[in-house]
């Protein structure tokens, strides 16, 4: 065979897993496969200049290449069971925590030392939430920040470069399990094989792992889509939170319909940016720990998760549905003030000029009520009154809302303890795998399966 394990996939997951392997049996061959660039090669084309909004690179420097999609992200690592995926339902909870912990001490001994960890724990902003109707889930944030996270990645990245094989702009078109039970699968004209196969394609791949799901006939459930908007205000409106908590993982239960709606990618002092997932433009958030690049503004997501029942399936192409609708009408994404939303009048560059809040991202004014279904935005503008009894000015006339953002989940694969498909040595792993929803979690089940994989009698 060509290698001992492949891995599809550089995101979190791919990443960890190769690194504890390397750590754990220096004697396998890995290779990783990864559809995009390697992470001194990712660089997105817009300047906020000459070039404003996204033209659609394959592959889309943000969400593919070393790193995944985390790799610009705010490099937020939350330790919890509470949110950020359901790790803990295979492996248990105090061990999902435990890997989670030795993830973050993988980073903080790889440029990472010199950041905080936050913590909701024994904190007056809870009661202060209670009080209102809101939660605040619990959980310990190490915040790396957009620069610091490039740095952390870079360095694993030189440490196991000379151990494993990145085969990189390499998309992997198949996967084939052979008649000895070993694996092979198809990079443009050539073929590679492998005992044991770690898949982790991320979000971005949930289309990809689908077909090879259905190839490979192991069992899916549909799982949810989280829809909404990403909200820009000035920092100070939310500094008594981010100064403690620095990410606040906020949930309300609407009066109106009782749907679910939470803040999601918290970022002060961030910036509000373009997503590009399989040709759809979404919108983002980023946050820095050099002061130099921070600014003003802070911004998070506020989402709205809906799950279908039967016969409906299909909740992916539902939210892209709603996003493909924001492209037609903004070009790409919609900008509107809160105000105008209220009012229902249609934002106007001029009205978004004359506001008292610079936007950090160049976004087409418009309408969002002609593209978010009536139930998503009214659960939406709910939870931004509710926000205002806790942080007052979240409601205010010139609160910038983009739309849409939509977190795209897997299909959930049918795996065991251990993250196996139903195919002994072949193992589904981060947010490909409708089980995880964070950089902590998809991490975290590197981990795992890189210590199943070397605690296994193998033989050459």
């Amino acid at each position: 065979m060509d290698y001992d394990v492949i891995i599809i996939g550089a995101g979190p997951g791919g990443i960890f897993s190769a690194y504890e392997l390397v750590k754990l049996r220096k004697d396998l061959k890995i290779a990783v496969f990864e559809v995009g660039n390697p992470l001194e090669k990712r660089k997105c084309p817009i300047d906020g200049e000459k070039i404003k909004s996204c033209v659609g690179c394959k592959p889309c420097s943000i969400m593919n290449g070393f790193g995944g999609a985390g790799a610009f992200s705010d490099g937020k690592y939350n330790i919890t069971n509470q949110f950020g995926g359901t790790l803990y339902e295979y492996v248990g909870k105090k061990k999902a925590i435990e890997l989670m912990k030795y993830v973050d001490d993988i980073n903080t001994s790889h440029g990472g030392a010199q950041t905080k960890l936050y913590s909701t724990a024994n904190t007056d902003i809870k009661k202060l939430c209670l009080k209102n109707d809101l939660h605040l889930l619990d959980a310990s944030v190490r915040h790396l920040g957009t620069d610091i996270n490039y740095v952390v990645l870079e360095n694993i990245y030189n440490e196991l470069k000379n151990s494993v094989d990145f085969h990189f702009l390499s998309f992997v078109e198949k996967v084939e399990m052979e008649k000895d039970g070993s694996y092979k699968v198809y990079v443009k004209d050539e073929s590679f094989t492998s005992k044991y196969c770690i898949i982790s394609a991320g979000r971005s791949g949930s289309k990809w792992m689908e077909q090879v799901s259905r190839d490979l006939e192991i069992p899916t459930k549909s799982n949810r889509v989280d829809i909404g908007v990403r909200v820009e205000l000035p920092y100070e409106v939310f500094s008594h939170l981010t100064d403690e908590l620095y990410e606040s993982k906020i949930v309300y239960r609407t009066a109106k319909y009782g749907d679910l709606v939470r803040t999601f990618c918290m970022n002060p002092k961030g910036a509000v940016v373009n997503e590009n997932t399989n040709g759809i433009v979404t919108v983002n958030g980023h946050s820095y720990e050099d002061p130099e690049k921070q600014t003003e503004n802070t911004n998070f997501a506020l989402l709205v998760a809906k799950h279908f029942s039967e016969p409906f399936k299909d909740s992916n192409g539902y939210g892209e549905s709603i996003a493909k609708l924001s492209n037609m009408l903004g070009g790409g994404v919609i900008v509107q003030r809160f105000g105008d939303l209220t009012t229902g009048h249609r934002s106007t560059q001029s009205r978004i000029d004359e506001a008292f809040i610079t936007p950090t991202l160049a976004a087409t004014p418009g309408d969002l009520s002609l593209v978010m279904p009536k139930r998503i935005l009214d659960g939406i503008i709910e939870m931004v009154y509710k926000l205002d009894k806790i942080a007052p000015g979240t409601a205010n006339d010139d609160t910038l809302l983009y739309g849409v953002e939509v977190k795209f989940y897997n299909m959930e694969v049918d795996i065991n303890e251990n993250l196996e498909t139903l195919h002994k040595n072949l193992f589904i792993i981060g947010d490909c795998s409708g089980i995880t929803h964070s950089l902590s979690h998809a991490s975290a089940s590197g981990i795992h399966v890189a210590r199943c994989i070397a605690e296994r009698n193998y033989n050459k």
